[in-house]
């Protein structure tokens, strides 16, 4: 499968043009259409405000919103012209609480997503749900771009986290037409279990697998050196050099990533190079 329709959602003025010309350049290595939601979200939840609040306020603040996701629209046509390519642009408002709904109806229909990183300086609280919502609601893979980065179809070299979990087959099985493109693909597998039927050759059966698609891959096992699984995993991306890191998402569930940190949230919100992420 080529990736052939790629989806990407603005929420902040900020982030027009960063995004897009991450999310374009992308479409165009693939020869893409690229879908842009437009989202203006009432951050103040007008659906629990405290009783006695006026139906004016709450007309206002729906108001405020629509000219918002307007104006976010017209700057991502004025820089979607400049960058050319093939496009489409839609907005909508959403209260906090139910991004998920408009950005499922939209990226469902799409085989990639394209997100800015969620967490950081500057970052607004609706960029989490978003990512969440691409990847569980609507059910597609998501690369995650930090400021400084760039995703690339063709990257040289690619760092995938192997743990034998759904999630990460699951990530590896969607990420298959970048990384057959890829120079160098390395499967890292970290502190392999001693007992089990893969302990005397670790990640052997996925490398198999990717041969049969024309991808020949490095076994990398580390030792968990440090106590984050994320930190392990940078390092090692940023000693080879690696351009793109993919992985599964959320092993553990979202309320106790959120609480207790792992290595979805602590990748999101430290990476340095593009995050492949699936479900």
């Amino acid at each position: 499968m080529v990736y052939k329709s790629i989806f990407t959602a603005l929420t902040d003025k900020a982030l027009v043009k960063p995004l897009l010309e991450k999310a374009s350049a992308l479409a165009a290595d693939y020869g893409a259409h690229l879908d842009v939601l437009c989202l203006g979200v009432d951050r103040t939840q007008v659906g629990y405000y405290y009783a006695g609040a006026s139906a004016a306020v709450i007309q206002e603040t729906m108001e405020r919103t629509k000219a918002e996701a307007e104006e976010l629209e017209e700057l991502a046509k004025a820089e979607l012209t400049k960058l050319g390519g093939r496009w489409s642009t839609d907005s909508a408002v959403a209260q906090l609480g139910d991004l998920g709904r408009h950005v499922a109806a939209r990226s469902r229909f799409t085989d990639i997503a394209v997100l800015p990183t969620p967490y950081g300086e500057g970052r607004g609280l609706e960029l989490e749900p978003v990512v969440e919502a691409a990847m569980f609601d609507g059910q597609v893979p998501v690369i995650v771009v930090p400021d400084a980065a760039t995703p690339s179809a063709k990257p040289k070299r690619v760092v995938i986290a192997w743990n034998e979990s759904r999630e990460a087959l699951d990530a590896i099985r969607a990420a298959l037409p970048i990384l057959i493109t890829a120079e160098n693909v390395h499967i890292t597998v970290i502190d392999p279990p001693v007992h089990g039927p893969n302990r005397s050759d670790p990640g052997g059966m996925l490398a198999q697998y990717l041969s049969r698609h024309g991808i020949h891959a490095e076994i990398d096992v580390l030792s968990k050196t440090v106590p984050r699984i994320s930190d392990v995993l940078r390092r090692h991306a940023s000693e080879i050099g690696a351009d793109m890191i993919v992985m599964g998402a959320y092993g553990h569930s979202r309320f106790r990533e959120a609480i207790l940190g792992g290595a979805t949230r602590n990748m999101l919100e430290e990476a340095n190079v593009p995050v492949f992420m699936s479900h």
